[in-house]
């Protein structure tokens, strides 16, 4: 090839490749923006580490575990030592997910979330239990962790509520809490004499008034985590209606309103969902229509490994 043919030729890519880079850009420009949000409960989700010290000296009921939050209860030390094909197997289910922000519950801190996250970053409550709730967020989302909802934890005895801001102080901010609320009241009256569901009935009060305030504050907001209650099946007086006492009309929307249930693995014999993320109505239009998605476990990882009795929900949203 002579010189000027070669010159040509390098003339022609630079061009081509321009042209490419040019239409490229034009085509993520028009596109909307969007995000990924998920919320997943790991079940004692602790970094080897952490588990083999405090396996040794396990708890055997829950008061002596209540009076020592560093611990786990003997029965998860003896089935939930997770080994280094557990870990890799939950990394695989986050890569699946591909969330941009997932709201966690049951892990420990950073230390054991990287294990499953190493491409984001965190911010996790202040309590000392083992049992913590945080965020995971992809790197390159802008965000600044928050406040603990401490009125959740009924003085650290339950879980703090985790709060972060994606995008803050923009046209795009997004003000997100994550809960994990008290177990054992699942559809049970909320005014029976069950001492779960009167714990549960005192934790309302704080998730209901970070949600007034950031009505209040005009903020795009949403609620997720593990609520351990089935609000799709509750009556009048339950507390999906506490959540929204004394709030304009529709303030909050239930994005697994119209999903069809399925259990996180064959065998579970759960018939209804308690991990859920709720809208603030101002973010509810922005939800993807049919993004709604529950990443659920094949038979055989679930059997062989050590995953979660819980697995991923998740939506998408418009951010413009």
């Amino acid at each position: 090839m002579s010189t000027r043919a070669a010159l040509r030729l390098r003339q022609c890519l630079r061009y081509a490749t321009a042209t490419l880079a040019a239409a490229a850009a034009a085509v993520a420009a028009e596109a909307p923006a969007t995000i990924k949000l998920a919320t997943w409960n790991m079940e004692w989700f602790l970094a080897p580490a952490t588990f083999n010290e405090l396996k040794g000296d396990c708890t055997r009921d829950e008061r002596s575990h209540r009076s020592n939050p560093r611990s786990i209860p003997c029965d998860v030390a003896a089935r939930l030592e997770r080994s280094a094909t557990d870990f890799a197997a939950m990394a695989r289910v986050a890569r699946t997910l591909d969330a941009d922000v997932v709201a966690m519950q049951e892990v420990d801190g950073p230390e054991a979330a990287r294990q499953v996250f190493p491409r984001h970053e965190f911010c996790f409550t202040g309590g000392r239990a083992v049992q913590n709730t945080g965020f995971a967020i992809r790197r390159g989302v802008p965000f600044r962790c928050d406040a603990d909802v401490a009125g959740l934890s009924l003085g650290d005895e339950l879980r703090r509520g985790a709060t972060v801001v994606l995008y803050p102080d923009t046209a795009r901010e997004l003000h997100l809490l994550a809960v994990h609320l008290k177990s054992g009241c699942w559809r049970q009256p909320l005014d029976s004499r069950a001492h779960a569901c009167e714990r549960l009935t005192r934790q309302a009060p704080a998730v209901h008034d970070w949600v007034a305030s950031q009505q209040r504050a005009r903020h795009r907001f949403a609620v997720l985590g593990d609520f351990n209650r089935d609000l799709l099946a509750e009556h009048a007086d339950g507390l999906w209606a506490r959540l929204e006492a004394d709030l304009p009309e529709s303030s909050l929307v239930n994005t697994a309103s119209r999903a069809v249930f399925r259990n996180c693995y064959p065998g579970q014999t759960h018939t209804g969902f308690i991990d859920y993320i709720l809208l603030g109505n101002t973010l509810a239009s922005a939800q993807i229509a049919g993004s709604f998605e529950r990443l659920t476990y094949s038979a055989a990882d679930a059997w062989r490994l050590k995953l979660s009795d819980h697995c991923p929900v998740a939506i998408r949203l418009r951010l413009d």
